[in-house]
Order: structure tokens, then sequence, then C-alpha cells
């Protein structure tokens, strides 16, 4: 039999922030049974914290797990089919993510550096604004800024593109880190056709950005339904109208 468990836990979310006797209505309708027995928030978190790695996501969704700096999330990216070199690089270092975060964080056991990313070799013979520089391919420039780690990192990167200007390999290969600062992306580009492309590289402003433009759905209110655990301060940051009032709407 085919298990539709997780369509109808994405169904059930969205008819949840809508009001009940309409809920009720429309879960008749489609023939969605109603919601099961609660399990226990340690049961629960185990399964989301699971099930959400096998769902495929944009970068800035990960990112936003990444922010609060956690180590029990951080391993989920870790194990994310999203995840790249650059994040899983950040996670075994124990590179904070929050804002004014300071100091390693703790890395959850079997997570040694010996499952770093092999360091490239450019970064090896030039350091990291060398490497940026030297990158004569996307491939290779997305390899040099995968060494972008600390704030330090990104504050090198703004000095050295302010004394002379990255290659666009490797402005490009920046741009599309979902925490590349906001000033530096936008010395890189402000045209129209530039942030579409960010934007279709999984950089997105918020979680109501991610409820509206992305897709497909079934994934989107599978992740938005676990919000509460994987990134709970993203979802009440103030960047533009709330999640829950734009999901609100897409339910009405």
């Amino acid at each position: 039999m085919h298990d539709n468990s997780a369509s109808g836990a994405a169904v059930g979310f969205l008819l949840g922030l809508i009001d009940s006797g309409d809920a009720t209505r429309i879960r008749r309708r489609i023939g969605l049974l109603e919601p099961g027995p609660e399990r226990t928030p340690e049961a629960r978190r185990n399964v989301e914290m699971w099930s959400w790695t096998r769902t495929p996501v944009p970068a800035s969704v990960l990112l936003w797990v990444l922010e609060e700096d956690d180590p029990d999330l951080n391993l989920s990216v870790w194990r994310h089919m999203s995840a790249d070199n650059a994040m899983r690089r950040a996670i075994v270092r124990g590179v904070p993510f929050g804002p004014g975060r300071e100091g390693p964080l703790t890395v959850v056991d079997g997570l040694g550096m010996e499952l770093e990313p092999p360091v490239p070799e450019n970064y090896t013979r030039f350091g990291l604004v060398g490497a940026l520089r030297e990158g004569t391919s996307m491939q290779s420039a997305r390899t040099a800024a995968s060494m972008v780690l600390e704030r330090s990192d990104w504050q090198a990167v703004m000095e050295a593109d302010g004394d002379r200007p990255l290659p666009g390999y490797a402005r490009w290969a920046l741009s599309v880190r979902p925490d590349c600062p906001t000033e530096l992306r936008a010395r890189f580009g402000t045209h129209r056709k530039f942030t579409h492309r960010v934007e279709e590289a999984g950089v997105l402003d918020s979680p109501a950005d991610y409820a509206t433009v992305w897709g497909p759905a079934s994934h989107v209110l599978k992740v938005l339904s676990s919000g509460h655990l994987l990134f709970p301060r993203a979802r009440v940051r103030g960047r533009g109208r709330p999640t829950a009032a734009r999901a609100r709407a897409l339910g009405r």
C-alpha cells in the first residue's frame, strides 16, 4: 500500500492554519483522515529530524537551521541531501552561524575533522583570496568559495573585492552562498536577472518566501510543518510578511 502519510501531514499543516470548521469540511471532501494520536515530543522530533533530510530544500533553509547553533540540528544538516561542502566543512569545524554568536560550537560525536571535505589545492597554494582569484571555471570557483567559513573570511573577501574586483566566477560562486553578506551580494550585482538567478540557486529572504515561491508544494509544507523544530527563530524573523499569514492565505 502506498504511504501517503507525508503528504497527509503536509496538507494537515496547511489546514491547521485556517478556521477549524472549514478545515473539517475540507478534510471530509478530500477524504483526509483526522490527525491520529500525537506522538511524544521526543518521538516526533526524532522522526521529523530524520525525514526532512531526505527532502530537497533550497540552500537558505539549511542556513536557517544552522543559525540555531544547535549541535543536533547541525548533524541533521550534515546528513541532508542538499548540504554542500561549505556547510559540511563549517559543521565539523564548529563554526557558529547565529547572529552575534562567537566561539566554536560543540560538534556531535561522530563528526570528527576526518570527515571534513578535502581542502582545495589552490587554497593551500594561494590562500583564500588567491584561490578565489585563480578560479577559472565555476567548479574551481565553487571549490575555493567552500573555504569561506568564518565572519573574518567574509570580511577578507569584501576587502579584497574592494581593492580589486574578484573574477566573475568567484563573485557568482560567493553570491549564491546563502550566508553571503547582503552588502557583498549587492556589490556583486543588483540587476533583476542577477537577483532572479540568486533566488533560483536557493537564496531566499525568509520562510514566507519559501512558502510562496518554491516547490513542489508537498515538500515545502512538509518542511514548514517542522519549522518549529528546525528553524524557530527564522519563523518569527521580521523579514517580509509572516510565513503563517502567507500560508493561511494559500489554505483559504
